[in-house]
């Protein structure tokens, strides 16, 4: 048997921590299939977990990471594999498909059920989670109640109102966010905000390009269904050296804390103080 979690509701059944009942997350009930379908081939995902990998280590926890949405384990094995001690919190079908892909210690619940105890938890990670929750400051706030004090925060979020489209909508998205709405966020919910930059720096122009401006253009409320397609998840071979050496860039500018003030997404490190 895996760890316990600090939870009295949870138990554990088939290789996974659960709940008798696992409420429904504004998600698409086929997000973790198409997710599944792209992530060891694209380059999206590879370069995020990168961002992530390197803002742990450099902005360390004080044990073991929970990766709050963590989906198919993507994120949550690759953690596991630099050295941390990981536990990854996922409502959806994904929580099987990570102890299947060697994730060890998997919770099927969201956060609300899971019911955590308070102050105890080192550390947690939501990867392009909290724009998908409507109570955001709820959300904020109970992180906020099961995390130790020192304990660390580490998020990723889709950037900028303006590259909003049909993609924010099939996914369920409530929000995009700016540098300073989620450092207002996370201080409204008693957070000290340690680090916010952008990633993604070349892609904003092409996302309006390619989604935003078909969007806005478009008569219908929705564009068609496309994201996690492959073709948003390959890039041309002319184009890998030249990406490739952004997300260097990328990455040296975290190393230093320098605050990247362009990209489609964006990291923030936080603690409670």
């Amino acid at each position: 048997m895996s760890w316990p979690p600090s939870s009295r509701v949870l138990f554990h059944r088939q290789g996974v921590w659960t709940t008798s009942k696992v409420t429904d997350v504004s998600y698409p009930s086929d997000g973790n299939a198409r997710c599944q379908e792209v992530e060891d081939s694209s380059f999206w995902f590879a370069h995020r977990n990168q961002v992530i990998r390197r803002a742990i280590a450099h902005f360390p926890p004080l044990g073991m990471v929970y990766d709050i949405g963590g989906g198919n384990g993507f994120v949550s094995l690759a953690l596991q594999t630099s050295g941390f001690r990981v536990a990854l919190l996922e409502p959806g079908i994904g929580a099987i498909n990570a102890i299947q892909r060697g994730v060890h210690n998997v919770i099927r619940a969201t956060l609300h059920d899971a019911c955590l105890s308070s102050a105890s938890v080192p550390a947690v990670c939501l990867c392009d989670v909290l724009e998908h929750i409507e109570d955001e400051q709820g959300c904020l706030s109970e992180l906020r109640r099961i995390l130790t004090p020192g304990g660390r925060f580490y998020c990723t979020v889709p950037a900028h109102r303006w590259l909003w489209s049909g993609e924010d909508v099939e996914a369920g998205h409530y929000r995009r966010y700016t540098i300073e709405s989620i450092r207002r966020a996370l201080e409204q919910a008693g957070f000290t905000v340690d680090y916010v930059t952008h990633f993604f720096s070349y892609l904003p122009v092409p996302i309006w390009l390619l989604r935003v401006l078909p969007h806005q253009l478009s008569r219908e409320p929705k564009v068609p269904r496309a994201t996690n397609s492959a073709q948003h998840h390959h890039l041309p071979r002319l184009l890998q050296p030249i990406v490739g050496a952004i997300h260097r860039l990328e990455l040296a500018a975290l190393e230093a804390r320098v605050v990247l003030p362009f990209g489609s997404s964006l990291l923030c490190v936080a603690k409670v103080p």
